[in-house]
């Protein structure tokens, strides 16, 4: 969150405390049950905030030069003076948002360090601030820039974003149910369990921080079922308790594989091609995994009684 000052702080606690009373309430009901809840995950997003608290001493961030360039070219000079405004505003910065988040599913790079986000295998409100350390490092400014080249002061976009990642708190839990008409428009807990659920038929959807409507738009929106019970965490759950290994592992695995390539635009490709990409095609991309899933229904249903 870029929000400055005491407000930060404030927030900031706010957050956290309600999560924990969450943590406690949930630990409470499920200590006998079938799936416990994992104190781990809590402890890997709590290092995971205090990481990114701490990573502010630091001047490492390619936000600042990319919005400085952009405000320097800016096409004009936005004045937030109206309701009107205000609007377009809250509608331009959910497009952008929309587009990063989609790009941060679909590029590997962005991917290293969203999957982080990703990585908690029981959904809670303590998976809103596991968010990953190398953020600011990517340039994943690059997608908010067209507002400030429009003309939004930098630090109305920044505020703005912020805002977004703030409503988005309360989406992260498994126990709210469905909300009626809101679902139509809104990013919701339940839309959300989508986006965070690894079952290969929820894989990359439901992209909006506080509208849904640009995923109806694009054709990446998917309705929780209840037939289809969300799993979350990552197609391949992540089982380490070392915050610095749930930090960096798959930066070290996309190094892995891009020093391994035998050909330079493989290594490129690494990069830029969705997770799971391989060159010879027999990689675990979502629509790999589909295809696979369906040959399997297929089959089932060419031979009854074969799962």
């Amino acid at each position: 969150m870029v929000i400055t000052g005491k407000f930060a702080m404030y927030v900031t606690a706010f957050v956290v405390t309600v999560s924990l009373i969450e943590a406690f309430v949930l630990w409470r009901k499920r200590r006998d049950g079938v799936k416990p809840f994992s104190w781990n995950e809590v402890w890997l997003s709590l290092a995971d905030l205090a990481g990114r608290k701490l990573s502010v001493l630091l001047p490492l961030s390619l936000a600042a030069p990319i919005f400085s360039f952009a405000w320097d070219h800016r096409l004009f000079t936005v004045t937030l003076n109206s309701a009107l405004a205000v609007f377009l505003l809250f509608v331009g910065q959910e497009f952008c948002y929309y587009w990063y988040h989609r790009a941060a599913h679909r590029i590997r790079f962005f991917w290293a360090t969203h999957a982080v986000h990703h990585s908690p295998n029981q959904l809670t409100l303590t998976s809103a601030y596991r968010l990953g350390w190398t953020g600011k490092l990517t340039g994943s400014a690059v997608f908010f820039a067209p507002l400030v080249l429009l003309g939004v002061r930098p630090e109305v976009v920044l505020a703005t974003l912020s805002l977004n990642l703030l409503y988005q708190f309360w989406l992260h839990n498994d126990w709210m149910p469905k909300l009626g008409w809101f679902e139509y428009v809104f990013n919701t807990p339940s839309a959300h369990r989508v986006h965070h659920a690894s079952n290969i038929d929820y894989l990359d959807a439901n992209y909006g921080g506080v509208l849904i409507i640009f995923d109806r738009m694009f054709g990446t929106y998917v309705e929780e079922r209840a037939d289809e019970p969300c799993r979350y965490g990552l197609v391949h759950p992540t089982t380490t308790q070392n915050p610095i290994v749930n930090q960096f592992e798959h930066w070290v695995s996309l190094g892995r594989d891009m020093a391994s390539a035998s050909k330079l635009w493989h290594a490129a490709a690494y990069l830029i091609m969705p997770p799971g990409w391989a060159p010879d095609g027999k990689g675990t991309t979502t629509e790999i995994l589909r295809r696979q899933q369906e040959e399997l229904r297929q089959a089932g249903w060419q031979r009854p009684g074969v799962a």
